[in-house]
């Protein structure tokens, strides 16, 4: 890609722009992707490298306040199961359900996790993406079934 290209393209363009963003991280491309999606005329301005250097001021990661759970902090873990429900409910062509899987190495982990996912999945009551459980470090088709 030329950058001079492009920004010669856009000065030249005599068009308006519906929409301007400034910063294409993961919220700006998402924003602009939106943007676009509804018809909107949608540019899109960078400094560098699109979502470059991204990952330490934002995420990609819609995951619910997961974290926060082992710090103890309900009242974030809520807000941000309440946050990803209203992003599922807008903008779902932009955020996907997605499996993880948490190894642990004692008897001891594997009820820690299970007691913090059980936990997890009480305070996502309605906005349940699916139970959480445990699977066996024995690989066969039936550990992984539902």
């Amino acid at each position: 890609m030329r950058r001079d290209l492009f920004i010669d393209r856009i000065r030249s363009d005599d068009r308006l722009w519906d929409v301007i963003i400034i910063g294409g991280g993961a919220t700006g491309l998402g924003a602009a992707v939106d943007a676009a999606s509804r018809g909107y005329r949608t540019v899109l301005l960078e400094q560098s490298d699109f979502a470059s250097g991204t990952s330490s001021r934002s995420t990609k990661l819609i995951h619910g306040g997961v974290r926060y759970l082992r710090q103890g902090n309900l009242s974030l873990v809520r807000e941000a199961l309440r946050e990803r429900s209203r992003l599922f409910r807008n903008a779902p062509h932009l955020v996907h359900n997605l499996k993880f899987i948490l190894p642990a190495y004692s008897r001891w982990e594997t009820a820690f996790y299970g007691m913090g996912l059980k936990a997890y999945d009480l305070l996502a009551g309605r906005q349940t993406l699916g139970k959480s459980h445990l699977v066996s470090r024995v690989f066969n088709d039936k550990t992984f079934c539902s």
